[in-house]
């Protein structure tokens, strides 16, 4: 109705999962990477959760489109059902055919072990995908963990993904689920769009639909619409929908945000609270960079997350002096967790706050450690504690994905530069230290326009890295972290493929911190509001 007056070919807003209008947010991809690491973990379970209209679907029809031709995928949509019902529509899926009038459990079984030992044999490999996995019955659970112990000397033989809502989490943290929830090898929670997403998000459906002039919304009624739906695309569909049929009932080419929440009370009876997200990443195009480019250095120009044996140790070497001569230092001790936030910065204030030392914020950085760094150069001395410095080029993102604190260097327009110590992120806002012991909040776009992604931190590399001795010591340290068994490199990639890593394979410094974080290690944390 509306679509020709906003200058669109078609509406932009449906609630139909039409392909075409496909948008793959950061997490979104995250989470099919997680669906699709699964692949390659030799059995168990993959699970992914999401609240409803987070885009659980859209990430499973992405991932049926790119499961391996050799993979055979059964696909349950409707699981209310019971063992026996479930197995039998298994069955089904597989295409397998059962002797008329045996219809009992081990039929059924005896099938799908005779199907899974035959996919085997010929190289292929069965996937059962089970969509709103929360209705399923726990003594259906408890068969799908039966059905995992199909499997040969080699490997478990059927790969089970469980896709459903948030209290699917709850179901498998029951005790008399444990032995399933043990078999979880991959589990990814979808959250909310955060507020630049919601953006990224509007603009790309409206560009599908063929908008070639203005945006029909403007940034207060955008930002009520992250609000009021909580960053929920399927709220954000209908919601913006009602929203343009409201400014096309008043002539109105532009909508705002009064038009926005007349829309909401009419569409869901009241304003909603948005809900809070467990996870909002901060995608690229609003930081300036690519999440993703890590292009991992340490503390040298040209060194990459390469292996130990091609990288060597990491070389303490002195930290780039700042081109700013007063600023205050950054904390040189830990502040305490209940430390209150003393203020929220501008880009001014924030720029003139930032240590003019590089070395200062690293011996800030390695209180946070407990470790002095001495008055001599920070990185030379703390080789002799075990720490290592690495600096990167990246994105927010993946400085949340890290989870660790780090220093971040700032540029303004008029040559000044200086670094900060980030302890802090939620979805709009960092939190950073300073000299005087209290910390300040930046809201995220005011600091894309300082910072332009380098990024420092201090990490303990495992025994054998980037050492000249046996090779073997770091291979073996990795054999025990990995998922799987066999040849290292394949399962490098897809611990690297898992967790958004590029990857290519190499275990070096920022591969190395993600297993580490994963085998539970204890270092200092981001203080992260998912």
């Amino acid at each position: 109705m509306y679509a020709s007056f906003y200058g669109l070919q078609r509406e932009p807003f449906s609630i139909a999962p039409d392909p075409r209008f496909l948008y793959m947010s950061e997490a979104h991809r995250e989470a099919l990477a997680h669906l699709l690491y699964g692949l390659s973990g030799g059995g168990g379970f993959v699970l992914l959760t999401g609240e409803i209209g987070a885009g659980k679907t859209t990430v499973c029809r992405c991932f049926l489109e790119q499961v391996p031709s050799h993979c055979d995928v059964a696909y349950v949509f409707n699981p209310k059902l019971d063992a026996l019902e479930l197995l039998q529509t298994v069955c089904d899926e597989f295409r397998l055919e059962v002797p008329a009038g045996a219809a009992t459990v081990k039929a059924y079984v005896d099938a799908l072990n005779r199907f899974l030992l035959a996919a085997h044999a010929a190289g292929r490999h069965a996937v059962l995908v089970i969509d709103e996995a929360q209705a399923l019955a726990p003594e259906v659970l408890e068969q799908l963990r039966l059905l995992t112990n199909l499997e040969t000397d080699e490997r478990k033989l059927l790969q089970i993904v469980l896709i459903g809502q948030p209290e699917l989490r709850t179901m498998l943290a029951r005790p008399e689920l444990e032995q399933l929830a043990q078999r979880v090898i991959a589990r990814y929670h979808l959250p909310a769009l955060d507020a630049a997403e919601t953006a990224a998000y509007v603009r790309h459906r409206l560009a599908v639909a063929g908008l070639a002039g203005d945006l029909p919304f403007d940034d207060d009624a955008i930002a009520a619409l992250h609000r009021l739906c909580g960053g929920v695309p399927r709220r954000i569909n209908l919601l913006a929908d009602r929203a343009l049929l409201g400014g096309y009932a008043r002539g109105q080419r532009r909508v705002g945000r009064a038009v926005v929440e007349r829309a909401a009370h009419e569409v869901f009876g009241t304003a909603p609270a948005a809900p809070a997200p467990s996870r909002a990443p901060v995608v690229a195009a609003v930081l300036g960079v690519a999440a993703l480019a890590v292009g991992a250095l340490v503390w040298q120009a040209g060194r990459g997350d390469a292996t130990a044996a091609e990288a060597g140790p990491v070389l303490p070497a002195a930290l780039p002096a700042a081109a700013a001569a007063s600023a205050a230092v950054v904390a040189a001790a830990a502040p305490a967790a209940s430390a209150p936030v003393a203020e929220e910065l501008d880009a001014e204030a924030l720029l003139a706050r930032a240590a003019a030392r590089e070395a200062d914020g690293v011996r800030a950085l390695a209180a946070r450690w407990k470790v002095q760094a001495g008055a001599g150069e920070p990185c030379s001395a703390l080789a002799a504690t075990g720490l290592a410095c690495w600096r990167t080029k990246t994105g927010l993102a993946q400085v949340r994905d890290l989870g660790r604190p780090g220093l971040l260097t700032l540029h303004g327009s008029d040559g000044r530069s200086g670094v900060v110590l980030l302890t802090g992120l939620d979805s709009e806002h960092a939190t950073l230290a300073f000299a005087d012991g209290g910390q300040a909040t930046v809201d995220l776009a005011t600091l894309a326009t300082l910072w332009r992604g380098e990024f420092a931190t201090l990490w303990r590399p495992p025994p054998g890295w980037g050492s000249p001795g046996d090779p073997t010591v770091l291979a073996a340290w990795l054999d025990e972290r990995l998922p799987g068994r066999g040849t290292l490199a394949p399962r490098i990639v897809a611990f690297q493929v898992a967790h958004g890593l590029q990857p290519d394979g190499r275990a070096g410094p920022l591969t190395l911190m993600q297993i580490l974080r994963t085998d539970g290690d204890t270092v200092p944390r981001l203080a992260l509001t998912r």
